[in-house]
């Protein structure tokens, strides 16, 4: 086992490498992606600074409260942007062009091989102006104890598993109904749930985007155990987030075996 998983990581770290060189083979082009992606993801809570400066505001939630959601969302999404968000268009694009054999014919489990050569470094640029905006809001309003820091890494698991587990089951639907690439934008949609307290939307949406599609762990969870605000539902939240994740695995699998070359 210890063999497998140093050749698997061995293989990654080469699919990087080149990856890498093949990005910054136009430097300029490259550095100008990552400035743009980090000054677009910097930039969004200036809706959020707008209300406030009017003297508006989201129930029970200050300023400092709401930025700290917002930068977690950053991160969460710069984290599946980095190393996994490239499943299902590579997928995709694969079925499409009825190049999926190539992919199958390699002597590595098909998923690993994708998410290796689909590493997307622009993601990078979202992980900073996260982890800027972290450092800037938890300054105001973090609570660090031994259990809020278990709980946000808890939470934070769970939310990385919905995002997984939704690119994969996008990723499975490629196999039989090719023409869908609309689909990331309803969960896309569904995700922007997440960027603001769950407490400040109707009780339909909060069930929804917690134990349907859990949306909630993607940011509002981590952040509120940071901020200590952790509820009892919380964790029962993290039932659907697994159960998310093992769907997507399971379904993606058997769309593979079930794979009848181009055309789905």
């Amino acid at each position: 086992m210890q063999h497998k998983l140093r050749r698997y990581f061995k293989l990654y770290m080469i699919c990087l490498r080149t990856l890498f060189i093949s990005e910054t083979a136009y430097r300029l082009n490259f550095i100008l992606g990552m400035i743009i992606t980090f000054i677009s993801n910097i930039l969004f809570p200036l809706v959020t600074l707008l209300i406030y400066a009017n003297g508006q505001s989201f129930p029970g939630w200050n300023f400092w409260q709401v930025l700290l959601i917002q930068s977690i969302f950053t991160l969460s999404t710069g984290i599946s942007n980095t190393f996994f968000a490239g499943i299902f268009w590579e997928t995709n694009a694969n079925i499409k062009n009825g190049s999926f054999e190539v992919v199958l014919l390699k002597p590595l489990n098909p998923l690993f091989f994708i998410m290796a050569t689909t590493f997307n470094f622009q993601g990078i640029a979202y992980i900073i102006g996260g982890l800027i905006m972290f450092g800037i809001s938890a300054s105001h309003c973090l609570l660090l104890t031994a259990g809020s820091i278990l709980n946000f890494l808890l939470f934070g698991a769970g939310g990385i598993l919905v995002m997984l587990g939704m690119e994969l089951i996008m990723s499975a639907t490629s196999f039989k109904w090719i023409g869908n690439s609309r689909i990331p934008e309803i969960f896309d949609s569904i995700k922007q749930f997440a960027k603001y307290p769950m407490t400040i939307f109707p009780s339909l949406a909060r069930g929804i985007t917690t134990f349907v599609l859990p949306a909630a762990a993607i940011a509002f969870m981590p952040a509120a155990a940071l901020m200590g605000k952790t509820e009892p539902w919380f964790y029962t939240a993290l039932i659907p987030c697994v159960i998310f994740a093992g769907i997507g695995f399971l379904l993606y699998f058997k769309m593979i075996k079930l794979y009848e070359s181009a055309g789905g």
